[in-house]
């Protein structure tokens, strides 16, 4: 059987490096990326440390170049991309009339524009060779507006759409594209939230004056619950499902 080998985007902590030893275990030769590429190697080492396939690369999804580039050396080291799993994401939470241009221009090339560059380089590939599948990991606050939180919630709403109306132009082709959106997952970006005083009880318990019901299964994600999801749609299990969104949330989106 041919190996498969996938492209994980912000491999180097959280979900990103959830995703990347999951696929890993499963037999799949990853290409981990990342900008942090000291964080990208110990994520790396510790995959190849228990006998896995995995090769970090640093690339900025921000930039198409660099980005043609890399899949090109990507494909080069290690073969054609069967697997896109879009990852890469930053969080900038303000309210709005406090947020920078900035804010959100950082905010949408990184977690749209980011997954626009990196999904149409791959596809190409993909076309050409009438096989594949894309999971961009979203976020429920793309259904579900959150205070503060209105980059992050547009951005994510943005790149779920792209990713629905790109597994519709593919599916001729048999390439699926489906997205994960994850609820509150006990990542470095979850806890950097959680400086302002709402920790993890009050994402548990919810918070009337920031409108939000809380989680009804009383826990936290964990980067695995997600990366399982993303396997899952990854896999010939998911072979009939495209343009399809699963929230990882614990209910908190209420089923939105």
């Amino acid at each position: 059987m041919h190996t498969q080998i996938a492209l994980v985007t912000g491999a180097a902590s959280g979900i990103g490096a959830a995703v990347a030893a999951e696929l890993a275990q499963q037999g799949v030769v990853v290409a981990a990326a990342d900008t942090n590429e000291s964080a990208l190697a110990e994520q790396v080492e510790k995959i190849t440390s228990n006998g896995y396939a995995a090769r970090a690369y640093s690339i900025d999804v921000r930039d198409p170049v660099a980005v043609h580039e890399a899949i090109n050396a990507i494909e080069r080291d290690l073969g054609p991309i069967g697997i896109l799993v879009n990852v890469a994401g930053v969080l900038r939470t303000a309210p709005i009339l406090e947020l920078t241009d900035d804010d959100w221009q950082t905010v949408f090339s990184v977690n749209t524009v980011g997954v626009f560059n990196i999904s149409q380089a791959v596809a190409r590939g993909m076309v050409a060779r009438r096989s594949g599948c894309v999971v961009t990991v979203g976020s429920n606050s793309a259904a579900v507006p959150r205070m503060h939180m209105a980059a992050y919630c547009a951005a994510k709403a943005a790149s779920t759409m792209f990713t629905k109306c790109l597994g519709l132009e593919l599916a001729e082709y048999g390439i699926r594209c489906n997205i994960v959106a994850p609820g509150s997952t006990d990542t470095p970006m979850l806890r950097s939230m959680w400086a302002d005083g709402y920790g993890r009880q009050s994402v548990l318990d919810g918070a009337a004056d920031r409108y939000r019901i809380g989680i009804p299964l009383r826990k936290l994600a964990e980067p695995a619950d997600v990366a399982h999801a993303v396997a899952f749609l990854a896999s010939d299990q998911a072979s009939h499902i495209t343009m399809h969104e699963l929230c990882v949330d614990g209910g908190a989106a209420l089923g939105a």
